[in-house]
């Protein structure tokens, strides 16, 4: 089951302090994950002027829990990165040229 995960980095005046700090440990996290089929494709939320503001990521675990479980691992969020999350299950559209 795919799941998709909106989430948006707090506004104070640190916060992308705080990404940068983190997204060394969020990348490997994100490496790991997909060498095991876990992540499927994301990236970042960017405001009008390029600057990072958030995360896009879809997952792909067999239930809910298990990414549940995952997350508890995720830098951006031990690390206080992520303000708002939101997250839905998703299906990916194939579509054939």
């Amino acid at each position: 089951m795919q799941f998709l995960l909106v989430a948006f980095d707090g506004t104070d005046n640190e916060a992308l302090e705080r990404r940068m700090k983190a997204r060394p440990a969020h990348l490997e996290n994100v490496a790991r994950l997909k060498k095991r089929g876990e992540f499927l494709l994301g990236g970042a939320i960017l405001d009008d002027n390029g600057k990072m503001i958030g995360s896009m990521i879809v997952y792909e675990f067999s239930e809910r829990a298990l990414l549940d479980k995952c997350l508890e691992n995720e830098p951006y969020i031990s690390h206080g990165v992520w303000e708002k999350i939101d997250i839905r299950p998703y299906r990916h559209a194939h579509i054939e040229n």
